[in-house]
């Protein structure tokens, strides 16, 4: 069975939301192919058995001709069936112009107030016909790339990996906290911090590293995806702003608390390693990418709390 399924993210974190859903897609029908916006989705799902093939579409197919654009490479991968994780009417419109016999797809209807996790897993179990559609699944990492990634850990200490950096400011809790973070947990346990933020970011690595030691930690912000998912698949712990890193972790069965400030609470609601931490008045409910809470409602203490009662 030849089959697609299509994620139209940009974000690496909402592909891997999704992961759960394209596995079991491809335990029922084979392994897949993904079709998705996301650059970077290949190098996080390389050593992935139950995905065959990752295409990667131009942002810029969001038109009109865009639809024949994708209509012709559906057409060209001969696919008997595809499950459309959007509620897309272009996408819809190309897969039957690409004559697949087999198009599921979320009603258009549905696009406002999208809850990606709810949706998904309401969907997946309509499509495939099961009761109970899991929400979250493993991420595939090799023996070899495990091996690889080992080398950057830190022996008979506690390795955290600190989410620092993230898409926007409104999404940052501040290096300052996170210093005096770092500095609170070392006073308990011996611990080695690895800083998760992209190669634009390096300053606010810079500025860790400078306060806490370079033989306490780590920039991992120069690593490629494929370097950076072994490596925070097999740390013990990962605290920060709303990142990829936590998507890796938390399907790598390892305890995430992600620091919730603009974040919906979708992309936290899927997996029983995430733990939300928002100020103690606001509830997840509420949040959403426009609500925009002071980062400094969240304090240090708070966050240590949540870990420790954990």
């Amino acid at each position: 069975m030849n089959t697609a399924v299509y994620l139209n993210y940009v974000g690496l974190g909402s592909n891997l939301l999704h992961l759960a859903y394209c596995h079991q897609i491809a335990d029922k029908y084979g392994p897949i192919t993904i079709i998705t916006l996301c650059e970077v989705l290949h190098q996080a799902l390389d050593d992935d058995p139950k995905i065959k093939e990752i295409i990667t579409l131009d942002q810029k197919n969001k038109t009109l001709f865009g639809i024949y654009k994708i209509s012709k490479i559906l057409k060209k991968k001969n696919f008997d069936k595809i499950f459309i994780y959007y509620p897309s009417f272009r996408t819809q419109f190309a897969a039957k112009l690409a004559s697949i016999k087999e198009v599921n797809f979320y009603s258009v209807a549905e696009k406002k107030n999208l809850h990606l996790v709810k949706k998904a897993k309401s969907y997946t179990e309509k499509w495939l016909k099961i009761d109970k559609c899991k929400t979250e699944t493993k991420i595939y990492v090799s023996h070899k790339s495990k091996v690889l990634a080992a080398k950057k850990l830190k022996n008979n200490y506690k390795n955290i990996v600190l989410g620092i950096g993230s898409s926007g400011p409104t999404t940052k809790w501040g290096t300052k906290n996170y210093i005096e973070l770092a500095k609170k947990l070392n006073l308990n346990s011996k611990s080695y911090f690895h800083i998760l933020c992209g190669p634009k970011e390096s300053n606010l690595s810079e500025e860790f590293i400078n306060s806490i030691g370079a033989e306490n930690c780590n920039s991992l912000s120069s690593l490629s995806i494929s370097e950076l998912v072994p490596i925070i698949s097999q740390c013990d712990i990962y605290i920060g702003n709303d990142s990829f890193g936590h998507h890796v972790m938390s399907q790598s069965g390892k305890p995430c608390f992600i620091i919730m400030l603009d974040t919906p609470r979708a992309y936290t609601d899927y997996s029983i390693n995430q733990y939300k931490i928002l100020p103690d008045t606001v509830s997840a409910d509420t949040i959403d990418h426009d609500i925009k809470i002071n980062p400094f409602d969240i304090t240090v203490d708070h966050v240590l709390n949540k870990i420790n009662k954990i």
